[in-house]
């Protein structure tokens, strides 16, 4: 290596901000040159390689703690303009690292591509622990410390591509065991920096006190070297050696299974070998831990399904024989719980869980009315193998199946727990005419804790296609004061639609457009056709405004003013009978007396 030899300080080719990791990772520093990021830092010096790279320098810098950096670094790109979004790794190269050929910026000032490096980089950071990628840890000198992860495919993408474009003047210090003037590796740089920034921001000076504890919260070094395979265990089929799978096979007849262990490398997902393999060392790239990880991420796996554990009393834990119950459970929520925990199930090409359920709803007559007395109705369970529907022969026999696979039309088929209750049951409910109509309008109906697919037919077929049809135009009603506007008779149509379906509606125009008077026409052009008197609930201080309007746009309907504690229409002038042409007002109650209360309406569309 070039002996290292004092630089004057206005021998500068390039702003420096070298990031120098540390144990534990929050006490790294910015090694920090230039007037960017001045004012940061304590005064010192340091042994660096500045462009063009040809020699070490001893070069006066400023020391920065990442704890101190951070907030400058965040406004490096806000006063840039550069706003964060997610998936946004082109913007962060494209701040990070201007054009190479280009070593200084547009001012003709200093290269200042070091400094918006790492602001890219915190911001990533940043992102990152908001959205809950973060992992306790222990560091290799047995202190507290927190890092990001797991990355999502994503994540990785942008750490790579970040890593890319790192500047030499990001990283401008020599190896310090190296044999030449080797700059370290953009990569590791990268997720040693991320994991400081990590480890930083959880710990304020109220944090102790919040965990009841300094570890992970206090800013100093505490010691945690107890803890560390504990966080071995926490990080392991997450963000630290290997991720396991289950992939399950079976005897030609379908009477014996098994589930055999995979293991893939984190570092390189598209590494894939059996849990044997690895443990004998014939499968090659998983680093000299294989055999810890792969049991790590077994230990942890049977935290979600419970079957596993025997295999942590194999000497190879790599193959683990399943039962009819083990495979019935790995079918239904053994394989939902490992999901979750990322660990997925392949199931035989030839034997894979083909047998779907879905709600048929609307057989039958169909409801007289769907107000909250109305006859509950029974909807209609379909089974089908790949998309073809089942008889009711074929349904029965899988209802009758004690096995979690049956012989289905010359073919071993998996069946899960719940599709045999449904082929068991054959229907769902009872429910009420407006769960099944909310069932028919969203497409899919609540059942056992998930969501099935439904598939409407007849009534219920007819009457979503009418809720759905543009409603028909209705002229404004006889004995209206007032002209209608264009979207008043858009509401007046709908709400004319909802009512003659005996279904409820919400009316939701800004204040000021004219929601009562579109009531008062619905009531004229309800009356015209035959229907009885309306009842408009609302509170005491607005019964006058309410009056004022009809007795304005309605010139001639009665109104009864109803406004007492008793429960009972008021009989003067025959207020209700089915053929007066009358709107009854009624108060609502003050909160906490019992009575309905009304609430803002909505409409929609």
């Amino acid at each position: 290596m070039t002996a290292a030899r004092p630089v004057d300080p206005a021998d500068r080719s390039g702003e420096l901000a070298v990031f120098t990791p540390a144990d534990p990772p929050r006490a790294g520093r910015l090694l920090l040159t230039g007037d960017l990021l001045a004012g940061l830092g304590t005064p010192g010096a340091a042994d660096l390689v500045p462009p063009p790279g040809d020699t070490t320098k001893t070069t006066p810098v400023r020391r920065a703690p990442i704890a101190e950096a951070l907030p400058r670094l965040l406004r490096i790109g806000a006063r840039a303009g550069r706003a964060e979004t997610p998936g946004s790794a082109g913007r962060d190269v494209g701040l990070a690292c201007s054009s190479p050929a280009s070593p200084t910026s547009a001012d003709g000032g200093h290269d200042e591509r070091a400094p918006a490096f790492w602001a890219a980089a915190a911001r990533f950071a940043v992102h990152l622990v908001a959205r809950g990628r973060i992992l306790p840890g222990v560091s290799p000198e047995g202190f507290d410390a927190w890092r990001v992860g797991p990355l999502e495919p994503g994540d990785a993408d942008r750490l790579h591509a970040l890593a890319a474009a790192m500047p030499p003047t990001a990283r401008a210090v020599a190896q310090p065991d190296g044999p030449s003037l080797d700059l370290p590796a953009a990569a590791p740089l990268l997720r040693a920096f991320l994991d400081a920034v990590a480890d930083v921001l959880p710990r304020t000076e109220d944090a102790p006190d919040v965990a009841g504890t300094p570890l992970y919260a206090a800013t100093g070094p505490q010691a945690a070297a107890h803890l560390r395979d504990w966080a071995d265990e926490v990080a392991a089929g997450v963000d630290a050696g290997v991720r396991l799978s289950l992939r399950v096979e079976a005897d030609p007849d379908a009477t014996r299974f098994r589930a055999v262990v995979q293991l893939h490398a984190l570092d390189d997902p598209t590494r894939v070998g059996e849990l044997a393999a690895v443990w004998s060392g014939a499968a090659v790239g998983f680093g000299p831990r294989a055999r810890l990880d792969a049991l790590l991420a077994v230990r942890r796996a049977a935290q979600f399904w419970e079957p596993l554990r025997q295999l942590l009393g194999h000497a190879v834990p790599d193959v683990l024989d399943l039962d009819d119950g083990d495979v019935t459970d790995l079918l239904g929520d053994g394989a939902a719980r490992l999901a979750a925990a990322g660990i997925a199930v392949h199931w035989p090409r030839d034997l894979r869980p083909e047998v779907s359920a879905r709600v048929v709803a609307g057989r039958g007559s169909g409801p007289g009315t769907f107000t909250a007395g109305a006859e509950p109705l029974h909807l209609d369970w379909e089974v089908a193998l790949r998309g073809d529907p089942l008889t009711g022969a074929e349904m029965a026999e899988l209802a009758a199946s004690h096995r979690p696979v049956v012989r289905l039309r010359d073919e071993w088929v998996l069946v899960d727990p719940a599709t045999r209750a449904r082929a068991t049951d054959r229907t769902l409910g009872p429910v009420s005419p407006v769960t099944a109509l909310g069932a028919a309008l969203t497409g899919q109906v609540d059942d056992r804790g998930g969501s099935v697919p439904v598939v409407t037919t007849g009534w219920l077929a007819t009457l979503r296609e009418r809720i759905a049809a543009p409603p028909a135009p209705v002229p404004p009603p006889d004995g209206l004061a007032a002209v209608l506007r264009d979207y008043q008779l858009r509401g007046l149509a709908w709400l004319d639609r909802m009512t003659s379906l005996g279904l409820g509606a919400c009316l939701a125009d800004d204040m000021g457009l004219g929601k009562t008077i579109t009531v008062i026409a619905l009531h004229l052009h309800r009356h015209a056709i035959g229907t009885g008197p309306t009842l408009v609930v609302c509170p005491a201080s607005l019964l006058g405004n309410w009056e004022r309007e009809i007795t304005r746009f309605a010139p001639g309907v009665p109104v009864d003013r109803y406004h007492a504690a008793a429960a009972h229409c008021p009989t003067t002038r025959g207020s209700c009978s089915p053929r007066t042409p009358r709107c009854a007002w009624m108060p609502t109650p003050s909160p906490g007396t019992g009575g309905v209360s009304s609430s803002p309406t909505r409409r929609s569309t």
